[in-house]
């Protein structure tokens, strides 16, 4: 079609302690960006999940959310940007490596993403802010 693309990038297998929450959040984009005009690009590889029904999104690559994978239909598929947020913790790891072979990464940006994932980056940012957090320490080793 002649409409930008967006692709969403599904969290992949369940793990245990990982709810549906982020299959939840990935339809729920893909059905935003599709009602804002996109067309919508799904890669998920659970059969369990919504996101991977034939309806929620333009066009669904059942395929495992990793890194070649997902450099794969991005070359086939040239899309606008790719959400990597809503999927978890399998395509956040997926933020930095995308953006470096120069897929544009939309939404949370990859030092945004590792700025929340870093606990001394982290705390930097809430001390900077003066916000109020319990004591804490970043530990390497027993002693």
């Amino acid at each position: 079609t002649d409409k930008d693309k967006i692709m969403v990038l599904g969290g992949g297998p369940n793990r245990i302690g990982q709810g549906i929450e982020f299959d939840y959040c990935c339809v729920h984009a893909s059905l935003a960006l599709r009602e804002d005009g996109y067309e919508t690009i799904m890669v998920n590889c659970n059969p369990e999940t919504v996101s991977t029904d034939y309806d929620t999104s333009d066009r669904l690559y059942f395929e495992p959310v990793t890194l070649e994978d997902v450099l794969s239909i991005a070359r086939v598929e040239k899309p606008k940007g790719v959400i990597v947020q809503y999927g978890g913790q399998t395509p956040l790891k997926l933020a930095r490596a995308l953006e470096a072979a120069g897929v544009p990464i939309i939404g949370t940006s990859p030092d945004a993403i590792d700025r929340a994932e870093d606990r001394e980056r982290f705390q930097a940012a809430v001390d900077r802010l003066g916000l109020l957090q319990p004591e804490n320490a970043t530990v390497t080793t027993m002693e």
